[in-house]
């Protein structure tokens, strides 16, 4: 079974978007650049869901980790602030994950791939730009806004998945949008 965990974007979006050139990149599910350049080995890897959606008003810690995290694998950590806020609401680029430097280093030491949130970020906004250069200097990318992780946790219903992660070749971009497709397994 594929899910597309893309964000959908619709023509008065990117109407918005086009109108500020810089953000171009960070349209719909996109990671940021950080000077780094995403690695074509990344683009199929071993996903793993955590649900972190009932953790609220403090950050999260190693301890609400619900599986041992794999080397190479491609972490996505449901939040559902995509949905309880909306993608680009007034409020959705202060609201996010709230990983603590303690997991995003657990991360880092387990050696992931790639970190995803269907959030604007895996820290509070003043923290984004670090945690993301942060990462990307473990050669680590953290994808934003990704959807129907809903569909994705009934699918998956605990176990990994294949996941395919697809940026586009802009160039001279902070940003950089991208597709990512889940394949589960059928059981």
């Amino acid at each position: 079974m594929l899910i597309d965990l893309s964000l959908t974007i619709d023509k008065q979006t990117v109407a918005e978007v086009m109108k500020v050139p810089n953000k171009m990149g960070h349209l719909g599910t996109h990671f940021d650049v950080m000077e780094k350049e995403f690695p074509l080995e990344c683009v199929k890897r071993v996903g793993r869901l955590v649900d972190i959606s009932a953790v609220r008003d403090r950050e999260v810690t190693v301890d609400d980790l619900t599986s041992p995290i794999q080397q190479g694998e491609f972490v996505i950590f449901r939040t559902n602030y995509s949905i309880d806020i909306g993608y680009g609401g007034p409020n959705y680029n202060f609201k996010s994950a709230e990983l603590s430097d303690e997991v995003v280093d657990h991360l880092l030491q387990a050696g992931v791939s790639l970190i995803g949130v269907d959030a604007a970020s895996v820290q509070k906004p003043a923290k984004h730009f670090q945690v993301d250069q942060r990462c990307a200097a473990h050669n680590v990318f953290i994808i934003e806004n990704l959807s129907n992780l809903d569909k994705l946790a009934q699918a998956a219903d605990g176990r990994t998945f294949t996941v395919y992660c697809a940026p586009l070749n802009f160039s001279g971009l902070t940003g950089l949008p991208c597709r990512v497709v889940a394949e589960v397994a059928e059981i």
